[in-house]
């Protein structure tokens, strides 16, 4: 999977001097219909979460409060996006490396993912990842 396939997606912002809101709908501001939702929180500083691939499931990450950083890797080359908003999110496709640091106090990160919960859609052995997006870049 490529890198380009990653995107920071705009979501709508209803501005109101009573306090803004903004939506996300499946197939309308992200390109899946949302299979699971899940959030974290509450993360000591200096910890870091995620370091793992999925080989399915497609995600879309949102900043809810506070900010943390969304590292990216394909095998080849890493991105890092810096989520402090929660008028937007990063869209991740499935086959790429993700790991999430440096969490403001008090963040919460929203994550809606396309698949149910699925063990066996997890890789999180690194260089197993590589050596599978190698062969998937083969085939390309």
């Amino acid at each position: 999977m490529k890198l380009k396939d990653v995107k920071i997606i705009d979501l709508p912002k209803n501005l109101d001097r009573r306090g803004n809101l903004s939506v996300i709908e499946e197939l309308k501001n992200i390109p899946f219909k949302i299979k699971r939702a899940y959030w974290i929180y509450d993360v000591p500083g200096g910890e870091v979460r995620g370091g793992h691939a999925y080989k399915r499931n497609q995600e879309f990450i949102v900043a809810l409060s506070g900010s943390f950083d969304v590292i990216l890797d394909n095998g080849k080359e890493q991105q890092t996006f810096s989520l402090n908003r929660s008028y937007y999110g990063l869209y991740v496709p499935e086959g790429i490396w993700r790991q999430m640091q440096n969490f403001s106090t008090n963040s919460l990160a929203l994550i809606l993912a396309s698949i149910r919960f699925d063990v066996a859609d997890y890789v999180y052995d690194y260089e197993l990842f590589k050596q599978m997006a190698n062969e998937k870049n083969e085939h390309l």
